[in-house]
């Protein structure tokens, strides 16, 4: 199962894994499931970091690339057709961020690991 970690996931697994579910924890660390971090978390992150919304131990560039590294995760660039499919989807979630997330997801046919019920109610594949 290809997977794409929602920012809070991404944050909780570096940060304090005991935070997310046993099901998520278990999909990340079972070695046969890659695992994407999209450029779109390293955005929000980094926007949250750098306005007080984040506070880190380190720079945000320093936490990617230090899981990155670790745990082999995949770096999923911004495509353009991961923004053409926005206009496509239904408006259940006013976050920009979450939004180009599932737009990514449907692209890719990624399952998107999240706490967030709203991402829940678009067609696509979710686990939590």
């Amino acid at each position: 199962m290809n997977l794409l970690l929602d920012t809070h996931v991404f944050i909780w697994y570096t940060m304090d894994a005991d935070r997310l579910s046993a099901k998520a924890l278990d999909a990340i660390q079972a070695a046969e499931n890659p695992i994407f971090i999209s450029q779109v978390s390293i955005w929000e992150m980094q926007i949250k970091h750098n306005i007080g919304k984040l506070e880190l131990p380190f720079t945000v560039q320093e936490m990617v690339d230090a899981q990155l590294a670790k745990n082999a995760f995949n770096c999923l660039r911004i495509k353009n057709r991961h923004l053409w499919q926005l206009e496509s989807l239904p408006h259940i979630h006013k976050d920009p961020f979450d939004r180009l997330l599932v737009s990514q997801a449907l692209c890719e046919n990624l399952t998107l690991i999240s706490r967030d019920y709203h991402i829940k109610k678009y067609n696509i594949s979710t686990l939590w």
